[in-house]
């Protein structure tokens, strides 16, 4: 932000006196802007009172007349004025003289200057405040309005960067938090976010406006009718002027809200119940992310505070074709290394969870542009390697081990410091794993107790690269010390004892940064550079993996699951279900952004109990919980080995697994590094009860499924975190047969 100390002086001229313009010279009166402001308006009460108000120090009497001389025009007029405003002042207009404008459509505004000028003018600065009020006019100035709020820039590609620089900067002083888009998408922006929801405000208050029961309507209004109708007690004029503006991209956000809106009458029509609390919690959800945008909080910040149980009916089937949510771990990934690239990468199957959104949402807070979610698609302005920003607050990673280890690497090697903190089962994760080697390439790092968030990351540290070889296989240690190889001097070498997931690895490539990998030995060096890219999100192995077991172990089931990511780290939970006996056909094998994918069908099966292959352990390290339930449900006994990293998960997962199975009747015991089940054979069933998932998402998905064999209700407490890799669980798992519902 900027500061008073080095605020321009500046002779301003605002065309236009209301609130918007009026505001904002206001704000940096009271911020010590010296220089005169002239100021011109149609109305000569509204320049009198800007004279008494302070706001400006004179007036004159033409638009041509007011720009003579200055540095800077405010173009605060309606937006089909501002071709003929630009007409009237040119003849004045020095050719340093900077000019802005405040429109809420940035393409009307570039064809105004174009044929105005003959062409794009290099100090016409395109910019848009996202603030407002109820109140209008020059009276209602309000230094304050723009403090926390957002203005977009839309510079052009000859724009002159100097003059670019000096409106950015002035909108600072202001206390705004200023943006920069392309001229035809934040149209597209603007359209679904403001114009359209103005647009129906006012049809909506129309139409019961000449309703014959107007008077009851208006009468018994509640509050939530009062603060979505309040948008239409704007200008008419002003959004006359826009939706004739922006009427292309106003219509097709139109058209799209009326097919969804189409949809949810035809689900209200046919009491629909799936498909209408499918499209109310979709809009919740929502509406709670984007709460958590606009109060610069982060995404997850509640979760900790939610109880959550679910209730798991006995028996079912499966069938089916889908696609189950996006791959957790290239979705992370995708936000860091696009918001670290040069260029804007575009994402399309991003996992819209809570710990996914919690790494986009640091990433914003440290100065990224990050468009979306929506459905999915994501994109990212990054920045370059040395472009972030000191958060100005905590990074709040709720939840999410992922970001917290792979972020730790990437922030060592920044300037400035930071504090990494998540909820009560983050915090309770160990995180010396991370901050050692780090401490090791010279990263000044510090832990609370026995090296549990949150940690402290001191900038401007010199990094230099080690040769480190991982005491234990895991896949976020090798990746977040490769990630501060981007910043550490000479060459960084990471070699792991076993195969662990290489999305890390693949997704530097792919953006164009040389990686080196021989056999279980990494390599990187600092120096390069991360190029913008387009990522395919594919569907989480992980989290198909409870659709797997659940398939196999139901009778009459069959489904086919799409699109999911087969990473050669990642393919454990296949490998050992094929052990097992698992019906398993691997179809359409594809390649997609360098990952392969393909489809899975998968049907019922008698599982037999294995002794789990050690080597197969790490490609499957995530898919343990459901593969106990496999070996449940298996016939004889399953016995895993050298699985010590679960102890460290979100939880001990192996001694909530085992403590949960023993509570349904099953023979399973836990070993210092595995477990020892012994299967209920073909016809066996677990029984019922009450089981605790420690807040793992893993834990309640897996009991989840197990109601599939059981013969009794099972009750699943503290379930809340599912949303963390697998939103719209409980719904998918209905519909594809699975009798688990949320308590009431």
């Amino acid at each position: 932000m900027s500061t008073s100390e080095n605020l321009p002086q500046l002779n301003i001229c605002i065309i236009g006196l209301g609130l918007i313009g009026g505001s904002w010279v206001k704000a940096l009166r009271e911020k010590g802007m010296q220089g005169c402001v002239t100021g011109f308006d149609r109305n000569l009460d509204s320049m009198q009172q800007a004279v008494e108000l302070g706001i400006i120090d004179r007036y004159a009497s033409t638009a041509r007349e007011a720009v003579k001389g200055v540095d800077l025009v405010i173009l605060s007029v309606p937006i089909l004025a501002i071709k003929d405003i630009l007409l009237e002042i040119k003849p004045n207009l020095s050719s340093d003289t900077i000019l802005t404008d405040v429109g809420s459509v940035k393409g009307n505004v570039v064809e105004a200057m174009r044929e105005v000028f003959g062409g794009d003018k290099a100090n016409f600065i395109l910019g848009h405040p996202i603030a407002g009020s109820e109140k209008n006019g020059i009276k209602a100035s309000d230094s304050s309005l723009y403090e926390n709020h957002t203005v977009i820039l839309t510079p052009l590609e000859n724009t002159d960067a100097k003059a670019l620089a000096t409106v950015r900067s002035l909108w600072e002083f202001a206390g705004a938090r200023v943006e920069q888009m392309e001229v035809k998408h934040h149209d597209e922006v603007l359209a679904a976010t403001s114009h359209l929801p103005h647009l129906l405000a006012y049809s909506l208050v129309d139409t019961l406006a000449h309703s014959h029961e107007n008077k009851e309507i208006f009468n018994y209004a509640a509050g939530g009718f009062r603060d979505f109708t309040r948008i239409a007690a704007s200008s008419p004029k002003m959004w006359h002027d826009i939706f004739t503006a922006n009427k292309s991209a106003v219509l097709d956000a139109l058209d799209l809200f009326n097919h969804d809106l189409a949809l949810l009458r035809e689900a209200i029509d046919s009491s629909d119940s799936n498909a209408m609390m499918g499209i109310f919690t979709r809009a919740k959800v929502a509406r709670d992310h984007f709460s958590k945008i606009l109060a610069r909080r982060a995404y997850v910040e509640p979760m900790k505070d939610q109880k959550i149980n679910f209730i798991a009916n006995p028996g079912g089937s499966l069938s089916g074709s889908f696609r189950v949510p996006g791959d957790k771990s290239i979705s992370h990934r995708s936000i860091m290394l696009g918001s670290l690239a040069e260029g804007t990468t575009e994402v399309t199957g991003f996992l819209e969870g809570e710990d996914s959104l919690a790494t986009l949402q640091a990433f914003r807070d440290m100065g990224v542009v990050i468009e979306g979610p929506h459905r999915g698609r994501v994109t990212i302005h990054g920045v370059g390697l040395h472009g972030l920003k000191a958060p100005s607050n905590t990074l709040y990673l709720g939840n999410s081990g992922t970001s917290m280890r792979l972020l730790s690497g990437l922030l060592a090697g920044q300037d400035f410091d930071v504090e990494l903190t998540g909820d009560d089962s983050l915090s309770g994760r160990p995180m010396n794993r991370v901050a050692n080697p780090l401490r090791e390439m010279g990263a000044k790092i510090e832990t609370a107790e026995q090296g549990r968030p949150p940690l402290f990351i001191k900038g401007g540290a010199p990094l230099t690269g080690i040769n480190y070889k991982l005491p234990m296989a895991s896949a976020q240690v090798k990746s977040c010390v490769l990630l501060a190889g981007l910043y550490a001097k000479g060459e960084t070498v990471v070699t792991e004892p076993a195969p662990t997931r290489d999305h890390t690895e693949r997704m530097l490539k792919g953006f164009g940064y040389p990686v080196k990998v021989d056999g279980s030995t990494v390599t990187i060096k600092s120096g390069g550079k991360l190029t913008s890219t387009t990522i395919d999100v594919p569907a989480d192995i992980s989290s198909a993996a409870f659709f797997m077991v659940a398939a196999s172990i139901a009778p009459n089931s069959d489904i086919t699951l799409e699109h999911v990511g087969l990473n050669p780290t990642r393919v454990g939970v296949i490998n050992i279900l094929k052990l097992m006996g698992a019906n398993i056909d691997v179809l359409n094998k594809r390649e997609v952004g360098g990952e392969p994918v393909a489809d899975i069908r998968i049907q019922s099966a008698q599982l037999k109990g294995i002794n789990i292959p050690e080597d197969q352990v790490p490609l499957a390290i995530d898919e343990f919980p459901a593969i106990f339930i496999a070996a449940t449900c298996a016939t004889g006994t399953t016995v895993l080995t050298g699985a010590e990293e679960l102890r460290v998960k979100e939880s001990d997962r192996i001694q909530v697994m085992i403590d949960g199975l023993q509570v349904l009747g099953v023979d399973a015991k836990g070993t210092d590094d595995g477990a020892i089940i012994q299967g209920l054979g073909p016809q066996g069933t677990m029984g019922g009860g009450e089981v605790i998932s420690h807040g793992d998402h893993r834990i309640a998905m897996s009991f989840a499924i197990a109601s599939l064999r059981a013969g009794e209700s099972i009750k699943i407490l503290d379930c809340a975190n599912v949303a963390t890799s697998f939103p719209g669980f409980i719904e998918l798992a209905q519909n594809c047969g699975i009798k688990v519902q949320l308590e009431s």
